[in-house]
């Protein structure tokens, strides 16, 4: 019988491959899109509605109306982008179809909720609380000490995270714009993410990364990099972790992009300690490293758990070891690319495997989100090292000319920034 799926669409890239997750023939699968994202909308799509932005609730509710005049009540609505999981959720509830609704979604996407949910089950968390405005922080850090760290409940991408190093900088919280935000202390241990599916009971197959630099580096003009961790002590312990955090957020299945805290204990041991979770595969290069290192498509668990079937993904006999690197525009965008240039390495091992640079002449868009950037750079290998290596070399040695593209700036590009260690 045929039904009716609405997907929500953001990627311009080929993040998720909608066309092995639904049959566009036996099914009405219509597209709520962007005009960025549009040209890469399947074909076989019954349609495809343009939107300004798929995390406008109320255009895509519109677009979802017009949709259900056309071919139907919608049976399902997938929403795979971790920025459209709200809006989904909100017209799943109005629609009064399967799936995810505001409620359920609330712990992966509430920071304050998900750290409490969390730490009742007795997984490490730096300690935290809500920061409604200005005198909550100040409470907290006259409780706890500076430095803190400030960021939205709801925020992606790093944004809106403030570090609040002294009590002179108080004073500036009032100048944010007004959101749920929450205060937690700062922990300078190393960040890793690790990546794969939760069943309901254990583990599925999944990876643990090391962060070269923080996602909030990037915000500020430096590369992001990631490397998978081979060493097989931390990932014993990363393994019991995340399959602590996992059940604890949920007891049915659901795709995880994890982030936590490594440090290191008095006996030597790491110590870990949460520090947020996405109901979603990674960002950035994840999906494609997942894909074409390890043979595993991740979007395919993510787009099954929505679409009401229960996920099965292989486990590969032996891991190699994929990395990524993401070098933003050297001056805001918008801006056009003027030049770009990766001198070979001498070494072949040292090439990344795929390079995604805009062309000569192309405009960078001004878009949240890893996908819209400088450039983006994937690495496969047979050792943490090997990769890391050649994550090094090419944030040293690529470099990125751009031009702003708004008439209120002038001046060329500089060289696109290096990894600091």
């Amino acid at each position: 019988m045929s039904r009716h799926i609405v997907v929500v669409h953001r990627w311009r890239d080929r993040h998720a491959r909608y066309e092995d997750y639904l049959d566009h023939r036996a099914h009405q699968v219509t597209y709520v899109t962007t005009r960025l994202a549009r040209d890469s909308v399947p074909a076989a799509a019954a349609a495809a509605v343009v939107v300004p932005a798929t995390d406008d609730t109320e255009a895509v509710w519109r677009a979802v109306t017009g949709l259900r005049a056309r071919f139907g009540p919608p049976d399902r609505l997938l929403a795979l982008n971790e920025g459209d999981l709200d809006t989904a959720a909100v017209i799943r509830e109005r629609l009064r179809c399967a799936g995810q609704t505001p409620a359920a979604l609330a712990r992966f996407r509430d920071k304050l909720t998900m750290n409490q949910t969390v730490a009742r089950a007795g997984v490490p968390v730096p300690r935290f609380a809500d920061a409604p405005d200005e005198r909550s922080v100040r409470a907290f850090a006259d409780r706890h000490g500076l430095p803190v760290v400030v960021k939205p409940r709801r925020g992606t991408a790093s944004r809106g995270v403030v570090r609040v190093e002294s009590p002179a900088d108080l004073p500036h919280l009032g100048a944010l714009p007004p959101e749920p935000r929450l205060v937690q202390e700062y922990c300078p241990d190393d960040i890793v993410h690790i990546d794969g599916l939760w069943t309901g009971e254990r583990l599925g197959p999944w990876r643990a990364s090391r962060y070269v630099n923080t996602c909030v580096d990037f915000t500020q003009g430096q590369a992001l990099g990631s490397v998978e961790i081979d060493d097989p002590r931390l990932l014993a312990e990363l393994s019991e972790f995340t399959a602590r955090v996992a059940g604890a957020l949920s007891d049915e299945p659901w795709v995880f992009h994890l982030e936590a805290f490594v440090g290191a204990s008095a006996d030597g041991r790491p110590a870990i300690r949460f520090l947020e979770a996405g109901y979603r595969v990674g960002g950035a290069e994840i999906p494609f490293v997942w894909r074409e290192v390890h043979g595993i498509d991740l979007m395919r668990a993510a787009a099954d758990i929505q679409l009401g079937r229960t996920p099965d993904l292989p486990v590969p006999e032996r891991w190699r070891t994929g990395g990524w690197l993401l070098v933003p525009s050297p001056v805001p965008a918008p801006c056009r690319v003027l030049a770009h240039d990766l001198p070979a390495p001498q070494d072949p091992a040292e090439a990344p495997y795929a390079v995604v640079v805009p062309a000569v002449g192309q405009v960078i868009p001004r878009v949240g989100g890893y996908e819209h950037v400088g450039a983006r750079f994937r690495f496969r290998g047979d050792s943490s090292g090997e990769v890391e290596k050649a994550v090094l070399r090419t944030a040293a040695q690529f470099r990125l000319e751009c031009a702003p593209e708004t008439p209120a700036h002038t001046g060329g590009g500089r060289p696109a920034c290096g990894l600091d260690r």
